[in-house]
């Protein structure tokens, strides 16, 4: 039981770095319908920004994080306004690969500017308590609250307010909102915007268990891109559960394939079963969890 419940935990915190950066891939896709492939990069970079900050201003480190996540937020602006606005006549899958190129930007100049040294982002509070037998961080806690509650605010904010709204008319069609007087250039900009802070939130949140360096975003991105094809790119709750699946199973595959008695299946074979798995189910349900086949009537 003690396991298990370790295991719960530790997914769910895992699940909430995926699944805040599967909903950063998602909201650039509905909006803009292009697969942003920097996400975890542009993370990367602002969580350096963040432990700059936090090493050399003296700040708290929940200071530290809020500047980090208001410089994603222009970083955001930035892409679109300079390069995604101006590419409106290259095709989908060149805007793709362009947002490939932009991971070799981000993750060219960080040493650049902030050196070659991995460095070392704290925990936002410290200490552990006792819940059902088993020590848990007060960090882990906060992890798992604030995936949930950001995602909470989410989806309240897409089907409560008139933004919400647009958010969605422009995800359905973005040529039948700019007709119904829908903002869609600035539903874009605010897309990538929000994507850019989710992605460094995730960032944050996973710095204090490993180090801030190039590649400390390689797995979230690889996690949140197949949380997206796991759960669907039809609905922006369907990654969000993709994200806490691939999280859970990883985990229960971690802990129990070593325990199956067999000699060769150790720990290490958990990512390519699971991709497997995964890889299979996507063969019978092409759509993902919660995707739908598109129908398009003539």
């Amino acid at each position: 039981m003690d396991s298990f419940l370790r295991i719960l935990f530790s997914s769910l915190e895992t699940g909430s770095f995926y699944a805040l950066a599967a909903l950063g891939i998602i909201i650039i896709f509905r909006t803009s319908v292009i697969q942003n492939f920097s996400i975890g990069a542009i993370g990367m970079f602002n969580a350096f920004i963040a432990t700059y900050i936090l090493m050399e201003w003296g700040v708290p480190t929940w200071v530290a994080a809020i500047i980090a996540m208001l410089v994603a937020i222009i970083v955001g602006i930035v892409i679109d306004f300079a390069i995604m606005r101006p590419s409106k006549k290259v095709t989908r899958i060149n805007k793709e690969i362009m947002t490939l190129g932009l991971i070799i930007i981000f993750i060219g100049i960080s040493p650049m500017i902030f050196g070659v040294l991995p460095l070392k982002f704290g925990r936002f509070i410290e200490g552990s308590m006792k819940i059902l037998g088993i020590h848990v961080d007060y960090n882990t806690i906060l992890n798992i609250s604030i995936g949930i509650i950001v995602m909470v605010l989410f989806v309240l904010f897409l089907q409560k307010t008139k933004c919400g709204l647009a958010v969605r008319v422009t995800a359905s069609n973005e040529t039948a909102a700019r007709l119904m007087g829908v903002p869609s250039k600035n539903i874009t900009t605010a897309a990538w915007a929000v994507g850019a802070a989710l992605s460094t939130l995730a960032a944050l949140m996973l710095a204090p268990r490993i180090t801030v360096n190039t590649a400390m975003m390689n797995g979230v991105q690889v996690n949140a891109l197949i949380a997206c094809v796991l759960g669907g790119f039809q609905t922006f709750y369907g990654p969000v559960i993709g994200a806490y699946v691939i999280s859970l199973g990883r985990n229960v595959l971690i802990y129990y394939l070593p325990h199956l008695g067999i000699e060769w299946l150790d720990s290490s074979w958990a990512d390519p079963i699971l991709y497997l798995l995964i890889l299979l189910f996507i063969v019978i349900r092409p759509n993902g969890i919660i995707g739908k086949k598109i129908i398009k009537k003539v």
